[in-house]
């Protein structure tokens, strides 16, 4: 399957053979994994039409976002982005891109309905038409954008190299990316990846765990975080023949573009969360082994240090030390690999 016929099927696939999310055959794509309390209340305040024509496998929304610019990539019927209207504020701004027509009609088709319901004078939030691999030609500069989300498009990419090449790219430094998408434990056989279903249904362009570590590595991402990890249970009997033995889990996935180590190293470093991100006042989670407790001291490796004082978060801890005295590798026990697990980039 040629990149341009991957990228037809796609857009027949969203564009002509799904009305709404009722209509998909498998779990993949809309997991009903636990939205945040705080993202759940504004959601009430997005249009139904909008929800209806959303399609996602996670809650790809980070904090810290007020006045910020967010590229959200695959934005669709623009679910995510009238969320993250709500979260950079008026002085914020949001920018979607999306390569289905029909998804963009719907999504359009309520800016100025979200604009007046949030109380703003004008819209913070626009829609490109434009392919995830070609950001420039979507007319997005180097160095601009502070957070770059996704949710389940990603793996819809026949060129999943250049995306995040892209992402790199336009990310300011110290920037976010904060994703959600399918990961399979293996790597898929052609016939899978060539199927239409299976690719619609974000199973067939499924990445495998470890090439997608090799793949960052290679592109100067040295340390990526597992913020979350669930099984998908497909619940379609045709469908579950056809992968056969194929695990898939959706991972939401936080990186940074940082100049970090590709290992956890010792500094003798400690940070503290100050407890003022508004929504998290007891605890912030980075990963799925890093809670920070408010005012607890946590003993850090040098690349969880630079993600905390290196980048928009910076004002929420207080971190303690430098680099100027090494004390060799961090101990910190690596989470488990097996199966269909995915390993960070770095640390544990």
């Amino acid at each position: 399957m040629t990149a341009n016929s991957t990228l037809e099927s796609v857009k027949q696939y969203y564009g002509k053979v799904l009305s709404s999310n009722k209509d998909l055959q498998t779990s993949a794509c809309c997991t009903a994994e636990a939205m945040p309390a705080h993202l759940r209340d504004l959601l009430k305040d997005v249009h139904e039409e909008v929800q209806d024509k959303f399609y996602g496998c996670g809650s790809p929304i980070p904090s810290e976002l007020e006045g910020r610019t967010v590229l959200d990539l695959g934005s669709g019927s623009g679910r995510d982005c009238y969320l993250l209207s709500r979260l950079v504020g008026p002085q914020g701004r949001v920018i979607g891109v999306d390569m289905t027509a029909e998804q963009l009609e719907v999504a359009r088709r309520h800016v100025d309905w979200h604009t007046r319901r949030y109380g703003y004078a004008t819209p913070n939030v626009e829609f490109k038409q434009g392919y995830i691999e070609d950001l420039e030609g979507a007319g997005i500069a180097s160095n601009s954008i502070d957070a770059v989300v996704s949710n389940c498009v990603i793996n819809l990419s026949p060129d999943k190299r250049r995306v995040f090449s892209e992402i790199l790219r336009v990310l300011k430094p110290g920037g976010e990316l904060f994703f959600s998408d399918v990961f399979a434990d293996r790597r898929l056989p052609e016939p899978m990846r060539r199927d239409p279903v299976l690719l619609g249904e974000c199973l067939g362009g499924a990445l495998y765990a470890e090439d997608f570590r090799r793949m960052l590595f290679d592109l100067g991402c040295r340390d990526f975080r597992v913020v979350s990890s669930s099984p998908l249970a497909l619940g379609n009997p045709d469908i579950e023949r056809k992968v056969g033995m194929v695990t898939f889990t959706s991972r939401t996935i936080r990186a940074f573009k940082l100049d970090v180590e590709d290992r956890c190293e010792d500094f003798g470093q400690v940070a503290y969360y100050l407890g003022t991100v508004p929504e998290f006042p007891h605890g912030f989670v980075l990963d799925d082994h890093h809670l920070f407790k408010t005012g607890m001291p946590h003993l850090v490796c040098s690349n969880t240090a630079a993600m905390l004082a290196q980048t928009r978060y910076a004002k929420h801890f207080k971190v303690l030390g430098d680099t100027s005295t090494h004390y060799g590798l961090f101990d910190c026990a690596p989470v488990a690999t097996t199966g269909a697990a995915l390993p960070s980039g770095a640390c544990c």
